[in-house]
C-alpha cells in the first residue's frame, strides 16, 4: 500500500498569494495617491505653483501676468506660512518695480517685512522705491536697517546711504542759510590768539608807553585817553576784548571802519579775525583783502592778514593761493615767527607722511622717513601742540597707539585748555583698546570727551564725537541731543551739513529699533 503524503496545513483563507498581495497593496497605493492628490489640492501647494508660474512670466518680461500669478499665490497662501507670504509679496514688489510703480513696491515690501522683519532684500527694495518717491528720511531708515543687518559690508547699500545723507545735508544748509552765527567759547578764542606771537591786534592796550602821535611801523599806539575810548570804535572793541565781551567786537569795529577812523586797518583785521572765528568766511575775506592792499598800513598788520587769508585758503582747499599768501607774508616780514608756524611746518611733515603712506616711497623706508620728519618738527618746535597732534595722527595710522597716546599727552601738556586734544585722545581709545569689550572702550572715550566739554562747553568737535559714540552704542536719544548741540555751534556750511546728517542718521537708527528691534549696538565691533 502506498504511503500517503502528509497534509500541509491551510494558512489564511486559501486565496492565492498574488491575489493576497494585490488586496494588501492596493490600499497602500490608493493612500499614497490620495495624499499626493490632497497635497496638489492644498492651498500651500497651489500658492507655490502660482508663484512658480509667476516667476516664469517674470523671466519672460510679462510683468502683468506675473503680478496676477503672485497675487493668486498671496491669496492662496495660509497666513501662518509667513516665510512663503514674505517671499510672494517680495516677488510681486519686484514685478511692480519693473513697471516703476513705486507706491505699490513700497506697499508690498512693507507686507514682506511684516512677515519677516529681517528680510534684507525687502528693506533694500523699499529703500530704493522711497528714493524714487523722494521720501529721503524713509529711504534712510530702510537703508540703515540694511546696513546694520549686513554689518555695513554691502557697497551698494552703503553708497545709497551716503547719497541720502548727502542730500539731507544739502537741504539742511539751504534751510539754515540765514541762521545767526555763534561766537566760540572764550577758551577757544584765547587758544586761537595764543597761536600768534607777533599779532598787534591781540595785544592788550597799555597805558603810559607811547602817545598816539608816536605810532610807527612797529606797533599801534599804547597811550589811550578816555576821549579816544569814547570816539574810537576800534579802541572800544579792544576794551571789550580785554573784558572777554566778544559779542560786541564786530559791531564796534564796523563803526571804526564806517567812519574811516584812525585805526581803520586794525579794525578791519580784528573784524575779519572774529568773522573767521564765527565761521563767516565770506565776510572775512574782503576785510583781509583790504588790509593786505593797504600799502601804508603797519607791515605786521599786513603780514598777519596774509597769514590768516593763507590759512583760510588752505581750509577752502586752494593750496596755490595759500602758498602765495604765506610766501608774501615771509617776504614783507621776514622775522615774523607766525609766518613759519602757520605755514605749517608740522603739516608739511604730515603731507610727507600721506605721500609715503600712499606708496610713493619704498615701503621699507617710508615709515622711517616720515617719523624722522615729525621728530625734527617737535624737536624744533617743542611748544607747538599741532606738531605733536599730527605726529599722533601719523602714529595712529601706523597703529602705534601707545606712542600716539603719549603724543596726545604732550599736546595736553602744552595746551591744557585746548579741548580738542582730549577729544583726539578719547577717540584713540576706541581704536587702541581692542582687548576690552565695546562698552569699556566707549566709556574710556566718553570720559575724555566729557572732560573736553568741561573745559570748553562750545567745543563742537567734542559734541560731534560724543554723538557718534552714542550712536554706535545705540543710545539714540543721547546721540540726537549731542548732534543738536553740534548743529547749534557749527561755524561753516560743511560743519552744518556734517552734523545735520549725523543727527538724521541717529533718528533713522532710532526708528529702525522702535519698529523692528534692530540695533547697531548688538552688532558693532572694532
Amino acid at each position: 500500500m502506498t504511503a500517503s503524503k502528509p497534509v500541509e496545513p491551510q494558512w489564511g483563507t486559501g486565496i492565492p498569494r498574488w491575489q493576497l498581495a494585490l488586496l494588501v497593496g492596493a490600499p497602500i497605493v490608493l493612500g499614497v495617491g490620495a495624499v499626493y492628490l490632497w497635497n496638489r489640492m492644498s492651498p500651500s501647494y497651489r500658492a507655490r505653483a502660482a508663484n512658480k508660474k509667476g516667476n516664469k512670466y517674470f523671466k519672460a518680461a510679462k510683468y502683468e501676468n506675473a503680478i496676477q500669478c503672485f497675487t493668486e499665490a498671496i491669496a492662496l497662501c495660509p497666513t501662518e506660512q509667513k516665510s512663503d507670504l514674505s517671499a510672494f509679496y517680495h516677488d510681486r514688489a519686484t514685478a511692480y518695480e519693473q513697471q516703476m510703480k513705486w507706491t505699490e513696491v513700497v506697499q508690498d515690501c512693507s507686507q514682506a517685512i511684516t512677515h519677516d522683519p529681517r528680510y534684507i532684500k525687502a528693506f533694500l527694495k523699499r529703500a530704493k522705491a522711497h528714493e524714487k518717491l523722494d521720501n529721503k528720511k524713509k529711504c534712510l531708515e530702510d537703508i540703515s536697517a540694511v546696513s546694520i543687518l549686513e554689518d555695513y559690508q554691502n557697497q551698494e547699500s552703503r553708497k545709497l546711504a551716503e547719497n541720502m545723507l548727502l542730500q539731507i545735508g544739502y537741504e539742511a544748509i539751504d534751510k539754515h542759510e540765514n541762521r545767526g552765527w555763534t561766537m566760540p567759547s572764550p577758551q577757544f578764542i584765547k587758544s586761537y590768539f595764543g597761536s600768534f606771537t607777533d599779532d598787534i591786534i591781540s595785544q592788550p592796550l597799555q597805558k603810559g608807553e607811547q602817545k598816539d602821535e608816536d605810532k610807527d611801523n612797529e606797533g599801534e599806539a599804547s597811550e589811550v585817553t578816555a576821549s579816544h575810548h569814547l570816539s574810537s570804535g576800534y579802541l572800544k572793541a579792544k576794551h571789550y576784548m580785554d573784558e572777554e565781551d566778544y559779542d560786541k567786537i564786530i559791531s564796534e569795529c564796523t563803526k571804526e571802519v564806517d567812519s574811516e577812523g584812525r585805526y581803520m586797518a586794525e579794525a578791519l583785521l580784528l573784524r575779519a579775525t572774529f568773522y573767521l572765528l564765527i565761521g563767516n568766511t565770506e565776510a572775512a575775506e574782503p576785510d583781509l583783502d583790504r588790509v593786505i592792499n593797504m600799502q601804508e598800513a603797519n607791515v605786521k598788520l599786513r603780514a598777519n592778514a596774509l597769514i590768516k587769508r593763507g590759512s583760510l585758503y588752505k581750509e577752502l582747499h586752494q593750496p596755490l593761493l595759500s602758498k602765495q599768501d604765506f610766501n608774501m607774508a615771509a617776504e614783507i616780514d621776514k622775522r615774523n615767527p607766525d609766518v613759519y608756524h602757520h605755514r605749517g611746518q608740522a603739516q608739511s611733515s604730515f603731507a610727507v607722511y600721506t605721500q609715503a603712506y600712499t606708496g610713493n616711497y619704498p615701503s621699507k623706508s617710508r615709515f622711517r622717513i616720515v617719523m624722522k620728519g615729525f621728530e625734527k618738527v617737535i624737536e624744533r618746535f617743542p611748544t607747538c601742540a599741532e606738531g605733536y597732534a599730527l605726529y599722533a595722527q601719523a602714529l595712529t595710522m601706523e597703529k602705534q597707539f601707545g606712542k600716539a597716546d603719549k603724543m596726545y599727552d604732550k599736546c595736553i601738556e602744552v595746551e591744557p585748555d585746548n579741548a580738542t586734544h582730549y577729544v583726539h585722545k578719547g577717540l584713540l581709545q576706541l581704536q587702541w583698546k581692542r582687548n576690552l569689550d565695546w562698552t569699556s572702550m566707549s566709556e574710556l572715550g566718553l570720559d575724555l570727551i566729557s572732560k573736553a566739554i568741561e573745559i570748553d562747553n562750545k567745543c563742537v568737535f567734542a559734541y560731534k564725537a560724543m554723538g557718534l559714540i552714542e550712536l554706535l552704542r545705540s543710545n539714540h536719544d543721547k546721540a540726537i541731543e549731542m548732534s543738536n548741540k553740534a548743529i547749534n555751534l557749527a561755524k561753516s556750511e560743511n560743519e552744518l551739513g556734517t552734523f545735520y546728517t549725523q543727527r538724521e542718521e541717529a533718528y533713522a537708527h532710532r526708528a529702525v529699533f522702535r519698529k523692528y528691534g534692530i540695533r547697531l549696538a548688538d552688532r558693532v565691533s572694532f
